[in-house]
């Protein structure tokens, strides 16, 4: 079931435990394993950190043993990095964990605008997807105000078909 929450001036806004983030810290407890991490700094406008990103997801989840939700989860997550990208013209951090319940990836941008998620262009041009595809693969999705800027983020749950 997909799970989202939506803040006063319709921005989407987290609100469960399952938002915290590898910033937030697992639990704080000592000697557990911790969970495998993927975090990138990802440089203004540079559009190449696309497909270097999604290479570093899948080997991050080449053991994760989930083949179909791997391609959703590099497809959900070119989506997150290329909007923050091209549309905040700031840098950006994406951070990736994988968990016992599934995959969360988590994108900061430093502007506080919230995404706007639009229709599909008719003209057959290729934007205006990105976060209707968020939309309908993701098992949950949202955005979280920051201090300054906001992270949008998905969940791919690990035992989802």
């Amino acid at each position: 079931m997909k799970r989202q929450a939506r803040g006063s001036g319709g921005a989407v806004i987290a609100g469960t435990s399952a938002e915290r983030t590898a910033e937030d810290g697992a639990d704080g407890a000592e000697g557990h394993a911790r969970a495998p991490q993927l975090r990138r700094r990802l440089g203004r406008a540079d559009l190449r950190a696309v497909p270097e990103t999604r290479r570093a997801l899948r080997e991050m989840l080449r053991h994760w043993g989930r083949t179909g939700r791997t391609d959703i989860a590099e497809l959900l997550t070119s989506e997150l990095v290329t909007n923050a990208l091209v549309h905040t013209d700031h840098d950006a951090v994406l951070t990736a964990t994988v968990g016992p319940a599934g995959l969360r990836v988590e994108v900061r941008d430093f502007v506080s605008r919230p995404p706007q998620p639009r229709p599909a262009a008719t003209d057959g041009a290729t934007h205006g997807r990105g976060l209707l595809l968020v939309q309908s693969l993701a098992d949950a999705w949202g955005v979280r105000a920051h201090g300054v800027g906001k992270a949008v983020w998905f969940e791919l749950e690990a035992g989802a078909a």
